[in-house]
């Protein structure tokens, strides 16, 4: 074995954990033209994997989005284990070093598709339930880069009055953190929001659905520290010769983007009571629809802490994941395994450049062929709330290109106003954008419904439904089921672009139709989101 390879070992054999573990290698040979997706969502713009080296430890490691243990490839091979592992592409092989349960290895066709099918089917099969209809039928908003930490009654009604009078439909509308008194306190702060109730009903009024941002962890020295704490219902510290539950009594405070904090231990069955006693009564006080569910990311269960149940980092971050499953109107982050259920997936935040806007196709492309199929990308033109502040180095045309990336996709997130920072004519073209994507909602809805039943991907690269045509690395273009291809443009100043158009023929967005198999040249001015509908011979 390579020196990093043994040292990847290494690291592996000496992680503390209090779990038994035997640490196993598989070495896999890669057939010829072999590629590979799956393991982290975030780094889905290096995939597909194969032709270059490549690892992961997915051990207490969800980079920062949804990961799974899966792999899967264009010959229709997958690999699969109920516990994080370490895999490495590397002179022809796929190296799997996996200390905490067995690995599965597949040979379920020959196709990318059918390698998807097979895992799903065997290892996270459809459940039959999909998130609420309004996320895909309408798109959402919301208002963490128009309000950032300064959520409040009179600025949150503003918003969404301004959706409505510039003619967005109204969809769920999600107010984001700082709205409540503090951590682990679900009271709306009084100063900032003097009618909560009247606000959602207005809102409800509207034609809005709310949501509010809640996370699992609990600000120190407050009266619902004390009480969890004397209940036991934290993460507790591990100290030197305290390495047991029932010996621990001391909550462990973490570090997260907010500051330092106590973290729920969903293993306990009472705190998951706890947590979701807490969200139901926001639903009974003031009508509020769901949740967007931040945080929960492996890193925030470190193994310096104890939990009720003796279980793995990833483990924490599934049973956070698990009490969406009570609430439809939901949307999470982080994520480790869940594929199949009507979990809505959000991309992490993206920067407001041209470099992450092109993360966003294969980026979904992973969460996709990991069994996330109700899948959001990030705010459309980025996440981070500092690139909105000075207008003047501001770029118009990524915030509509943005859009018009994720018009046809499962579902569309608006956050800064486009009205604030767009001239007229790019906010025409974002409103172009939000008309056809309404156009095609009754197929998306269709595809979502399908996905509820079956688990079929709702967007997928054109690899899994054309095998085997040398598709497997176009990255800036998708397929919306079987009958859709999307080819937004996604660098910066392009006014055209080439689309690969696969075998059979295609009636592209402005009429005219182009026998496939071929590559064409389009035109695309800032005001177009090319797409083409295949055409029944």
């Amino acid at each position: 074995m390579k020196i990093k390879g043994l040292l990847v070992l290494f690291a592996l054999l000496i992680t503390s954990c209090s779990q038994q573990a035997t640490t196993s290698q598989t070495v896999i040979k890669l057939e010829s033209g072999e590629y590979w997706w799956g393991g982290a969502v975030n780094e889905g713009h290096k995939m597909p994997l194969g032709p270059k080296p490549y690892s992961l430890d997915l051990y207490a490691n969800n980079v920062g989005n949804q990961c799974a243990p899966l792999l899967v490839s264009t010959k229709g091979r997958y690999i699969w284990s109920e516990k994080p592992f370490y895999f490495e592409f590397k002179d022809g092989n796929l190296v799997i070093i996996h200390q905490y349960g067995p690995i599965v290895q597949e040979k379920a066709g020959n196709t990318l598709a059918e390698a998807c099918r097979a895992a799903a089917s065997r290892h996270f099969p459809a459940s039959g339930k999909m998130p609420d209809p309004i996320l895909f039928s309408r798109p959402q908003f919301n208002t963490w880069i128009e309000l950032v930490y300064n959520q409040n009654q009179e600025d949150i009604l503003k918003y969404a009055r301004a959706v409505v009078d510039h003619g967005f439909p109204p969809g769920a509308l999600m107010i984001d953190d700082n709205w409540q008194r503090y951590y682990g306190n679900f009271e709306f702060k009084a100063e900032r929001f003097p009618d909560p109730k009247g606000m959602v009903d207005e809102l409800h009024r509207l034609g809005f659905k709310v949501m509010l941002w809640v996370c699992p962890f609990v600000s120190p020295d407050s009266a619902e520290f004390r009480e969890l704490r004397d209940k036991r219902l934290l993460l507790l510290q591990k100290n030197e010769g305290v390495t047991q539950w029932k010996d621990a009594s001391t909550p462990i405070i973490v570090p997260w983007w907010n500051g330092f904090s106590a973290v729920l231990d969903f293993s306990n069955p009472a705190a998951e009571r706890w947590f979701k006693e807490k969200l139901q009564g926001l639903q009974e006080t003031y009508g509020i629809d769901g949740f967007k569910f931040d945080a929960g990311d492996t890193k925030y269960y470190p193994n310096s802490s104890i939990s009720y149940r003796e279980i793995l980092p990833n483990d924490h971050t599934e049973l956070f994941g698990r009490i969406g499953l009570d609430f439809p109107l939901n949307e999470f982050r982080a994520m480790w395994k869940m594929g199949g259920q009507p979990l809505v997936q959000r991309l992490r935040d993206k920067n407001h450049d041209w470099v992450d806007l092109q993360k966003l196709i294969p980026h979904t492309f992973v969460q996709a062929l990991l069994g996330y199929t109700f899948s959001c990308p990030d705010l459309i033109g980025g996440g981070e709330y500092e690139s909105f502040q000075d207008l003047a180095t501001y770029d118009q045309d990524l915030v509509v290109r943005s859009t018009q990336c994720q018009a046809l996709m499962p579902m569309m997130q608006f956050s800064v106003a486009p009205w604030r920072v767009l001239d007229k004519p790019r906010l025409e073209a974002v409103k172009q954008a939000v008309q056809t994507r309404q156009k095609f909602v009754p197929y998306i809805l269709e595809l979502a419904e399908k996905s509820a039943r079956t688990g079929e991907p709702i967007v997928t690269p054109l690899e899994y439904h054309f095998p085997d045509r040398g598709y497997a690395e176009v990255l800036d273009q998708f397929m919306l089921g079987d009958r859709v291809l999307v080819a937004p443009v996604v660098e910066k100043g392009r006014t055209s672009r080439t689309v690969v158009l696969p075998p059979g023929k295609w009636k592209c967005d402005q009429g005219k139709t182009y026998e496939g198999g071929t590559q064409v040249t389009i035109e695309a001015p800032i005001n177009r989101l090319p797409y083409f509908e295949r055409v029944e011979s």
